[in-house]
């Protein structure tokens, strides 16, 4: 039986500068990468045309490909992770496994499972940070505690990074990758999956873009975001290196990786958020959730422009810009006054960059259930974000070709009588 040592890649779909593949090939002989295609995920996905998938599959065969460059290969399973160690620890003679830790609650828990078993078996189960700068647990306030809000957390991360100097890992030790012939990968087929024509954007961060960030990120007609999400999410791309990118580049950029860190944060120390308020007086509100207003809404049918506009990029696309992403999210929530657990479960199937975390945060922030300071009667007006922000109406133009004609629909809600309900309706509720 053969001696390997594995590094498990999950959120990490690169080989340069990754924390624990660094570390693996630092300290151990006969590395073999590992990918598994996680059953417990996968079958919750309802749409088998689903693009982050093929995105996933597309990179593990680049991967292997590189891999292949060294002399070695990349062990890809299928099922429930688990199972596929048990599999795995009879066919080889298991040193240790490294892998980078993930924060959200099913990984949490899958990795405590894994743990257990290879503990059982005395195999070493070794974990680093690599998917933040500062994972939950670095960053606290004055009395120990996680912050709440935004605003000081920003400042204490900012201060720190500054004082770390934190820079990216050496070249990776490659004699120590485990030599092999390259091994093979299941198809998207095989898992019942399938392509699809959505196009990826690239992981490579425009400077350009990223230097006048402040001044175009809110315009979405124009291309003034990086749609670097997705690569942060799967790791195509290293935090680092962009966190280092953006220091130099512009600060507001750098403050967007710093609210990807907030919210990671918050998710970890609070996981009862994933389905609950984080401020629970606001579970108390009684949505409406009219399901005809929320398929309209879904299907950028709503006649309110700037709203259907964002939803039939997204639907199209798998992308929505940021700015469209706050106003979708606050007229589903008060203008429907339609649970936010709703929205946020739509965009989870839906947007290429989904990420627990920030989705879950940005629709609670919307909601004003979440950890914004701002008063919950805050609502935005669709027709004064689309003045300041789409004046030309080229964004809404060129997603409602009927746009201006009478196929285009009558507004399904009145802004004025919409924003007094919403605020009418919390206002009870939390004085209930």
């Amino acid at each position: 039986m053969q001696k390997i040592t594995l590094f498990w890649f999950r959120r990490d779909l690169r080989l340069e500068d990754n924390t624990g593949l660094f570390y693996a090939l630092q300290q151990e002989n006969n590395v073999l990468p590992l990918f598994i295609f996680d059953k417990n995920i996968l079958d919750k996905l309802e749409d088998k045309a689903d693009a982050r998938v093929e995105f996933i599959h597309d990179q593990i065969r680049n991967l292997s490909e590189k891999l292949k460059s060294k002399g070695s290969s990349i062990l890809v399973r299928y099922g429930d992770p688990v199972e596929v160690y048990k599999s795995l620890s009879k066919e080889y003679e298991l040193q240790a496994v490294y892998t980078n830790r993930d924060y959200e609650p099913y990984a949490k828990e899958r990795d405590q499972a894994v743990d257990k078993l290879l503990g059982e078996k005395g195999i070493p189960f070794l974990t680093f940070k690599d998917q933040m700068i500062y994972e939950p647990g670095e960053i606290f306030n004055g009395s120990g505690e996680f912050y709440k809000v935004f605003t000081p957390f920003s400042r204490v991360w900012l201060s720190k990074f500054k004082e770390d100097k934190i820079e990216p890992l050496p070249s990776l030790n490659w004699k120590n990758l485990y030599q092999c012939d390259p091994m093979p990968i299941i198809s998207l087929q095989e898992m019942a999956f399938e392509n699809t024509d959505i196009i990826i954007p690239s992981n490579t961060a425009d400077e350009e873009l990223i230097r006048h960030y402040d001044q175009n990120r809110n315009f979405p007609a124009i291309k003034g975001t990086s749609r670097l999400g997705i690569h942060l999410r799967f790791g195509t791309i290293s935090i680092r290196k962009l966190a280092l990118k953006a220091a130099q580049l512009n600060d507001t950029y750098l403050n967007e990786l710093i609210w990807r860190e907030f919210y990671m944060m918050i998710l970890a120390f609070n996981p009862q958020v994933v389905d609950q308020a984080f401020k629970p007086a606001y579970d108390q509100i009684p949505w409406r959730n009219n399901e005809a207003e929320f398929e309209a809404w879904c299907k950028g049918e709503t006649g309110y422009p700037i709203v259907d506009a964002g939803m039939r990029e997204l639907n199209t696309t798998g992308f929505m810009h940021n700015r469209v992403r706050m106003i979708v999210a606050s007229f589903l929530t008060k203008h429907l006054l339609i649970d936010w657990r709703w929205g946020e479960a739509y965009f989870a199937k839906k947007l290429l960059d989904y990420e627990l975390a920030s989705n879950n945060g940005g629709w609670q922030w919307a909601a004003g259930t979440g950890t914004d300071a701002q008063p919950y009667f805050r609502v935005f007006n669709p027709e004064s974000q689309t003045e300041k922000f789409d004046k030309e109406l080229r964004y809404i133009k060129r997603w409602i070709p009927e746009f201006g004609s009478n196929k285009y629909p009558k507004p399904i809600v009145d802004h004025k009588f919409a924003r007094q309900r919403a605020i009418d309706t919390y206002k009870s509720a939390l004085n209930s």
